[in-house]
């Protein structure tokens, strides 16, 4: 991969809170148009780096570069102009429609006029397969519907880079084939490159084109790689471990 291919840089990154290190020295790329999951056991730190990465959180030491941006206070809002985010809830608020959450980046970040943002709004969910479901509200929704709307929404400023909390969490097997089937056509359809945090190893093998693997007791990254070659070739473990007996040491 050459550096004009990647849309996110992670260089030598100290991931964690103030006065709390949750991850050491992390260095990682993810190229324009892949599927990078993130991935480890429960407090291993992934989606610490995702709060990062997203500039929710604050960098204690390294550097982060988005969309050709370097993260920090300054470039923030520029990155998020690049960006959309499903966080693990889907976080829709329930006040509003479907199609009112939709609405509201383009309402916050965009001058266009309500019909414009309608259309646009509209675009997106017709694109997830929610446009029947427009004028619903989010407690009107099931699991797997909630997941597609928070997606519509996190594509309503046609971002370069979407970020997935959990995508597959609390789903039934067949809505969650869905949900990777959606993911795959968004990045084929739009070019659109995915950071996903994920345990579900149905999802991983699915969807991911490369991950990066991480231990909490080691507090640090343990494997980087295609996820049938850390599976068929790792030497460590821990990373053996997760692959082939699902996930379940403390995932």
């Amino acid at each position: 991969m050459g550096e004009t291919d990647a849309a996110i840089k992670v260089e030598h990154l100290a991931a964690g809170y103030p006065g709390v290190t949750v991850l050491h020295d992390v260095s990682f790329s993810v190229s324009r148009g892949e599927v990078f999951a993130l991935l480890g056991g429960s407090g291993c730190g992934k989606s610490t780096i995702m709060k990062h990465m997203i500039g929710l959180n604050p960098i204690p030491a390294g550097r982060i570069s988005v969309a050709g941006i370097e993260m920090n206070r300054a470039n923030r809002e520029r990155i998020l102009r690049k960006i959309g985010v499903m966080y693990q809830s889907g976080a829709l608020f329930g006040s509003m429609s479907v199609l009112e959450n939709v609405m509201l980046p383009l309402e916050e970040f965009t001058r266009l006029p309500p019909a414009a943002r309608r259309t646009l709004a509209l675009m997106q969910l017709e694109l997830v397969g929610l446009r029947d479901a427009a004028d619903k509200m989010p407690a009107d929704l099931s699991g797997g519907m909630k997941k597609r709307a928070a997606i519509a929404r996190a594509l309503a400023l046609e971002p370069e880079i979407l970020f997935l909390d959990e995508p597959s969490a609390g789903l039934d097997p067949l809505t969650s084939s869905a949900l990777d089937d959606l993911i795959l056509n968004l990045r084929d359809a739009r070019g659109v490159t995915f950071v996903v945090v994920t345990h579900e190893l149905p999802s991983i093998f699915k969807i991911a084109d490369r991950c990066a693997m991480f231990d909490r007791t080691r507090k640090a990254m343990v494997a980087l790689g295609r996820p049938a070659d850390l599976r068929d070739g790792s030497s460590d473990p821990f990373v053996r471990n997760f692959f082939n007996r699902g996930g379940s040491n403390g995932v």
